[in-house]
């Protein structure tokens, strides 16, 4: 497909008749990677009007990087001009796509009077790149003081590592998440998802919507230092980690948790299981459906923290009950009894699994080349409104593809500027 061609795909089956929540809001996207475009990714799926700036030399990185899914299915190298980054697919849905170059004067000059047109805009460059180009918070808002403006960073635009680069395994480390992530005895390990990116990004979100509701009041735009490092410890330290040590207990502790016990994964006869139990009657409850209605009298196995202390002999009794039933009965009789529990699945499970059906929570992303191809599965919206739609259109645009309709249409410039500009790089 070339520049300028939209893709006629259908919109996510959620569409229905209720209006957007974001309908007439206008973001400008600078970010690259994962964070700012997971931010305007929901910001396009509550129904504002997207505008991704690229630059045209490069354009999104995420493009034409691994892996890809194109005219021969997934593959690590690509195989066809047609192969675009699955990633790509992903994080842009929704979203229009302009190139401009913001290290030019020009380019300055254009974002400038987009800048004038929008209302919110996310970039996640390194601290001190966009002082650099000219575009800092400052400089835009001289230029639009309703202009809400997102800065997401590895630690923030403040304090002596702000200019460290960071992705999402260094912000783990940095935080401490490595350090309680993974098996007592075993080595530190990162999340298997990038959390530090998606978790800024929500956050960067949360910020948005924030201002855009105070400067309903105000009439003001402002500035939101988004930190992947800030917003990755304020759920982390929900636990006392640091006092740990004090209480006798290992910073890594595996799948279990320092307030209940059993609260861990048990191997069964077919599988595996989470159970957990949070109170005395939930574990008093288990202790009769695994027979061991001995323990009730043991003043050690009915005391909370004896348990966790001796998570060990707990964890035995379960697994010793667990280990020769299967899945199906063993969530049956806990869910009986209203215990907290649930089968261990794989991501083939997950795919198939019938509560994310019915929540249209698992969508096919679409290649604009392929467009009646459904590709590899991407998140659905995880927000249900009672009065609003929010969805994740999944076309996704080309490089540039919006660049009459903004410049000439937006910014009304005209056909031999558009031009012009082009010629010269800048677009």
């Amino acid at each position: 497909m070339v520049s300028g061609e939209s893709a006629s795909v259908a919109p996510s089956a959620t569409l229905g008749n209720k209006p957007p929540l974001l309908r007439g809001i206008r973001v400008l996207d600078l970010s690259r990677f994962l964070s700012g475009p997971q931010a305007t990714l929901f910001l396009a799926g509550m129904g504002a009007e997207v505008i991704k700036i690229d630059d045209p030399r490069g354009g999104d990185p995420t493009f034409t990087a691994p892996p890809y899914f194109g005219p021969h299915g997934v593959a690590l190298d690509r195989r066809s001009p047609h192969d675009l980054g699955i990633a790509y697919l992903k994080r842009a849905r929704g979203k229009k796509s302009i190139s401009l170059d913001l290290k030019s004067k020009e380019g300055r000059e254009i974002l400038l009077k987009l800048v004038r047109e929008a209302d919110v805009l996310v970039e996640n460059f390194k601290a001190g790149v966009t002082a650099r180009l000219g575009i800092e918070y400052e400089t835009l808002r001289a230029n639009n003081p309703r202009l809400i403006y997102c800065s997401i960073t590895g630690y923030g635009s403040t304090g002596p590592e702000r200019h460290r680069k960071a992705f999402d395994l260094m912000v783990q480390a940095a935080t401490g998440m490595m350090s309680i992530t993974g098996d007592p005895d075993g080595q530190p390990s990162k999340t298997g998802a990038s959390l530090s990116d998606g978790i800024a990004g929500t956050f960067a979100l949360a910020g948005i919507l924030g201002a855009l509701y105070q400067r309903h009041e105000t009439g003001l735009g402002q500035f939101i230092d988004v930190s992947m490092a800030d917003c990755l410890l304020s759920l982390i330290f929900d636990e006392p980690f640091e006092r740990y040590a004090d209480l006798g207990l290992a910073p890594r502790q595996g799948n279990r948790i320092a307030r209940f016990s059993p609260f861990n994964t048990y191997r069964a006869a077919d599988g595996s299981v989470a159970i957990g139990t949070g109170t005395a009657a939930d574990w008093t409850k288990l202790l009769g459906i695994m027979g061991r209605e001995d323990l009730l009298n043991s003043s050690d196995f009915m005391n909370p923290g004896w348990r966790i202390e001796n998570n060990e002999q707990v964890d035995a009794v379960v697994e010793a009950w667990a280990a020769g039933m299967h899945v199906d009965e063993i969530i049956k009789q806990l869910d009986e009894a209203d215990i907290t529990c649930g089968p261990i699945r794989t991501i083939e499970d997950v795919v198939g699994w019938d509560q994310l059906r019915v929540r249209d929570m698992l969508q096919p992303v679409r290649n604009p080349n392929m467009p009646g191809t459904e590709g590899p599965l991407a998140a659905g919206f995880p927000l249900k409104f009672s009065e609003a739609d929010a969805f994740h259109d999944p076309r996704v645009p080309v490089p540039s593809e919006h660049n009459a309709e903004i410049y000439e249409g937006l910014l009304r410039l005209s056909k031999e500027e558009i031009a012009g500009l082009g010629k010269a790089g800048i677009v």
